[in-house]
């Protein structure tokens, strides 16, 4: 198992509505904080939120930008499902099973946080299906795409 850390930053445009999706909402760690970011802890990873002059434009879909983790026991999914529910937070897409009885099934939900960055949480139901599966021609939804 690595012993690297992801690293991921990304817009906002109000630190404190941040802090409360985030802390409050999601249960993250707070690190270093300055008046133009403030880095988070996401299960061991590290966020990093920096503050634009602008609120980020919302994004049409799920794709091309989201992040999120995979989790790799059920419970621990759903725990977090039930604490966004919880804590009021903006879903984008409720949970749900996609690709449901194949290889790739797996359950997700997005949340949106205050900038409009959009997070996915999925649990796959074959662990395989995280790197592997290739003989499985989809990536995501076609129906979700930009046209």
């Amino acid at each position: 198992m690595s012993k690297n850390v992801f690293h991921l930053a990304f817009p906002i445009h109000d630190i404190d509505a941040t802090l409360r999706f985030y802390v409050d909402g999601l249960g993250c760690t707070v690190g270093r904080r300055s008046k133009q970011a403030v880095t988070l802890g996401l299960a061991g990873h590290q966020l990093v939120a920096h503050l634009m002059p602008d609120e980020p434009s919302k994004q049409k879909g799920i794709y091309p930008r989201h992040f999120g983790l995979v989790f790799l026991s059920q419970e621990e999914w759903q725990a977090l499902a039930d604490r966004a529910k919880a804590n009021g937070l903006a879903f984008y897409q409720q949970p749900r099973v996609r690709f449901p009885g194949t290889r790739i099934e797996h359950r997700t939900f997005f949340l949106e946080d205050p900038s409009h960055n959009l997070l996915e949480f999925k649990y796959y139901t074959h662990e395989s299906a995280i790197f592997g599966e290739q003989d499985q021609g989809q990536v995501g939804d076609s129906s979700e795409y930009l046209e």
